[in-house]
């Protein structure tokens, strides 16, 4: 008995030394992690500089466009020239040489208002792209804490494992005692064997799920992590809004929506864009340039020199182009059409959503309570047998199902308790509200 107290402390001591060797992940810490590096998070933020480069004034239109040129020619021939009065020359090996250089500026003064509407267009899909970005995000934080807390629930299922095979050892153990003084059959004690054995095959089976579940966050976080850390097991619940108000919330600023309300933005200046080819063009050109040549002796001129500026408009109306601006606009009128068709059916899919998740965080809210009452009623029924099996008042397999009840139970606990936790974040996603939460 005294050897056995020894194992026992020597156990505890361990265990206790290899907790505070563990290393905590903080929910705070996880989040800034995966902000920090989770690959999802990147491709989204670079997706959202490539919109804030379009959208730019350099990819308007609105600004003049300026070019340089310059040339320089040489050319060498034999020529022969007859003149009026009958005479004639000829040169082998004529040499004519000529140089240009000009700066060219053009500017469109009026297109119709294409350039206007495109550059609207061109930050509805920035925004665009920013919400979707905030939709990943969101998505992001919802799988996080999803994982985290499954985490935490297979920790906290493992200490209810790592307890009922303790009291499974103590049985064992006391069963042996039991048998070897005559006190019991042979059969209670393969029984206590048994049933050690089935707690540690499960007890097993946990810890490889909980490994399994750490190196899945590993790829959320997107960091490479060893899986002997721990995670916080504690739940706060919000206090939620009421229904009325949590649905007004949803509708006004609910990621999908606001998508889809920028498609429609967008789809409305794809019209006026195409409208605009009915409209004339308007342009201004100017150019400053420069012209050398040097000629043979067959020329009339034997050199030039010239430069200047050159400044002109020009006026271009494509009065009919076959039909292909009508199509473009007709198409882009159905796509308007189609893009609000789209945005009433995801409304109605999200009002639908969110009252399925309302009513399933009441129940589950429900649910956690009745299993807390019965935590503490397995509990008080556990506590009794135990006093019972030890007076020789009950079988050990009534013993044994008072403990199978309260693991059942205390896992139910907490299966209702994250569940109800994760259904809150899915609430809060709805509502365009994930974002703001302070974890």
């Amino acid at each position: 008995m005294k050897f056995n107290k020894i194992k026992i402390i020597i156990v505890v001591f361990l265990s206790t030394l290899q907790g505070f060797s563990q290393n905590i992940l903080t929910k705070k810490e996880a989040l800034k992690i995966t902000l920090e590096n989770n690959f999802g998070i990147k491709i989204a933020n670079n997706n959202l500089e490539v919109a804030k480069n379009n959208a730019s004034i350099y990819n308007t239109g609105f600004l003049p466009t300026a070019a340089i040129s310059s040339g320089a020619n040489y050319r060498r021939d034999n020529q022969t020239i007859n003149r009026q009065e009958g005479t004639s020359t000829s040169i082998d090996g004529a040499v004519t040489k000529s140089y240009n250089a000009s700066l060219n500026l053009n500017y469109t003064i009026f297109d119709g208002l294409g350039r206007k509407y495109n550059y609207q267009q061109l930050k509805e899909t920035y925004n665009l792209t920013e919400l979707q970005a905030r939709e990943t995000i969101e998505n992001t934080y919802l799988q996080l804490f999803t994982t985290y807390f499954q985490i935490a629930r297979l920790s906290e299922n493992k200490a209810n494992l790592n307890e009922a095979l303790s009291i499974s050892k103590q049985r064992l153990q006391r069963a042996k005692y039991q048998y070897e003084y005559g006190q019991s059959t042979k059969l209670e004690l393969l029984n206590a064997e048994v049933d050690v054995n089935n707690d540690r095959i499960t007890l097993i089976n946990a810890n490889q799920q909980l490994s399994n579940a750490k190196r899945g966050l590993n790829v959320i976080l997107g960091i490479e992590k060893e899986v002997n850390y721990v995670v916080e097991t504690k739940v706060d619940f919000l206090k939620m809004m009421n229904f009325d108000d949590l649905q007004q919330k949803t509708l006004g600023n609910n990621s999908l929506l606001k998508q889809n309300e920028k498609n429609v933005a967008i789809s409305e200046f794809n019209i006026k864009i195409n409208k605009a080819n009915y409209m004339p063009s308007l342009g201004l050109n100017t150019s400053y340039g420069w012209n050398k040549s040097e000629n043979p002796a067959t020329s009339f001129l034997a050199g030039s020199t010239s430069n200047g500026l050159n400044t002109g408009l020009s006026l271009s109306w494509n009065l009919f182009d076959g039909g292909s601006t009508k199509t473009r606009v007709a198409n882009s009128k159905i796509a308007l059409d189609n893009q609000q068709i789209l945005l009433k059916q995801q409304k109605l899919s999200i009002e639908n959503n969110l009252k399925n998740t309302w009513e399933n965080y009441q129940n589950q809210l429900f649910i956690l309570k009745t299993q807390e009452t019965n935590v503490l009623t397995t509990q008080n029924n556990f506590d009794r047998s135990t006093e019972r099996y030890k007076l020789g008042q009950i079988t050990s397999i009534e013993f044994r199902q008072a403990q199978i009840n309260l693991i059942n139970s205390k896992t139910a606990f907490n299966n209702a308790k994250f569940d109800s936790k994760l259904i809150e974040l899915q609430l809060l996603q709805l509502s365009g509200d994930i974002l703001n939460f302070n974890f």
